[in-house]
């Protein structure tokens, strides 16, 4: 089994993850945002790249089903009803709706993996469950790391880097593993005692705190608190079990 990591988007080819198991980390925020809104009964998550592409998408659904989340800056986008804290996506406010999503940096690595065979969304809160996942079927993936604008970020980094050693040395001992993935491995078992104070500390966490989100760091660090796998099913984010089964039927955009 190959397992291969991406500080950042940029340096995942598009043709590479084809055919593949991909791994999305964007700890702050959008994992955790996404993972807690399907979690709280979203029908699904729709990511988009840019506002415009949102907005498009937004404008060929159905309206009152239809929610629009994500930031720009770490804050919302102008006319959204949703940012992306985790904290905004409570069952009250999304329950049965679809959100289109968009992120400076998530959901841009989501769209650029979105040919793989298989894309599952990864946070500390889900970490455990998607470390199953992937000991379920034991071959090659590449975890891909959002990054913050492009650049390395140690949050993600660190989380990829802990799902790594739970897969690794509870399935995959004989691993051929990328030096970025050894690296991440590394800088687990330096800071995965402590990911709040870690997180504290990043470049992206102090950003936050600063512009008010300092309570979103504390959901973002709590390991496994909420078990569930985000999978991709066509240009969706469902559940695992609600993609698998084809429970929901995808909600059409029509050109």
């Amino acid at each position: 089994m190959r397992i291969d990591l991406s500080f950042t988007p940029g340096q995942a080819d598009d043709l590479t993850l084809r055919d593949k198991t991909v791994v999305v980390i964007d700890v702050l925020r959008a994992s955790t945002s996404i993972v807690t809104a399907l979690s709280n009964g979203a029908r699904e998550i729709i990511p988009a790249t840019t506002v415009e592409s949102a907005m498009k998408i937004s404008g060929n659904l159905a309206g009152n089903v239809v929610l629009l989340g994500g930031e720009r800056n770490g804050k919302r986008i102008e006319g959204f009803s949703l940012g992306n804290s985790p904290l905004e996506y409570t069952e009250e406010r999304v329950k049965g709706k679809a959100i289109i999503f968009t992120s400076t940096n998530g959901s841009q690595a989501i769209v650029r993996a979105r040919y793989a065979q298989e894309l599952v969304v990864c946070g500390f809160i889900n970490i455990s469950v998607v470390a199953e996942f992937l000991r379920e079927r034991p071959r090659d993936f590449v975890v891909v790391c959002a990054g913050r604008n492009g650049m390395f970020s140690m949050e993600d980094t660190v989380c990829a880097g802990m799902l790594l050693s739970r897969v690794v040395d509870e399935a995959a001992a004989g691993a051929s593993l990328s030096d970025g993935a050894m690296a991440a491995m590394v800088l687990s078992r330096s800071f995965g005692k402590g990911l709040l104070k870690m997180m504290k500390s990043t470049e992206h966490g102090r950003y936050l705190e600063e512009i008010g989100f300092g309570e979103d760091l504390k959901v973002c660090a709590a390991v496994d608190s909420v078990p569930v796998l985000p999978l991709l099913e066509g240009n969706v984010l469902r559940l695992r079990r609600e993609a698998e089964k084809r429970e929901s039927v995808p909600l059409t955009v029509t050109s």
